[in-house]
């Protein structure tokens, strides 16, 4: 199922391949075992992460499969260009890409390859808001939480 998986300091962090290229970065539990990385892509991919962790700033240079439609892909563009330690709300960041909040957030909870394309620096104008399609799970929220504590930014 896994080219990696990774210790996290919420989790663990799955990668998965798809030929020569990351296919898609997964968020998992601790109850996920380790798999230590099997091609040089997949160890590439868990160095790069794994630097992140350590420290927000660090760059990723991936080779990312193509996936999803226009809007999402301009979306993630968008996303990318919001630097550590900075929060974009959905409504913000919808005005940049001239569309509404709610399809930005549909845009972000579709992302294929979180921390790559760091979606979790978009916020509700309410307060965290959901991540990854998941508004009402606690771990997908407290993952947002740690993102963004690392990044120097607290949310309760």
């Amino acid at each position: 199922m896994f080219n990696a998986v990774i210790d996290a300091p919420f989790g663990r962090i799955g990668i998965r391949l798809q030929a020569e290229r990351v296919r898609e970065i997964v968020y998992l539990p601790e109850s996920v075992c380790n798999i230590a990385p099997e091609t040089a892509l997949a160890r590439q991919a868990a160095q790069q992460i794994e630097r992140y962790l350590e420290r927000a700033s660090a760059p990723f240079d991936l080779p990312l499969a193509t996936v999803g439609t226009a809007f999402q892909k301009r979306v993630w563009a968008a996303i990318c260009e919001i630097p550590p330690g900075v929060v974009l709300t959905y409504g913000q960041l919808a005005r940049e890409v001239a569309s509404a909040p709610r399809a930005v957030g549909q845009a972000c909870g579709s992302n294929y390859f979180p921390l790559v394309i760091p979606c979790h620096r978009v916020v509700s104008s309410s307060g965290l808001g959901g991540f990854a399609h998941h508004a009402d799970d606690d771990f997908f929220r407290n993952v947002k939480r740690w993102l963004l504590a690392h990044e120097g930014v607290p949310y309760a």
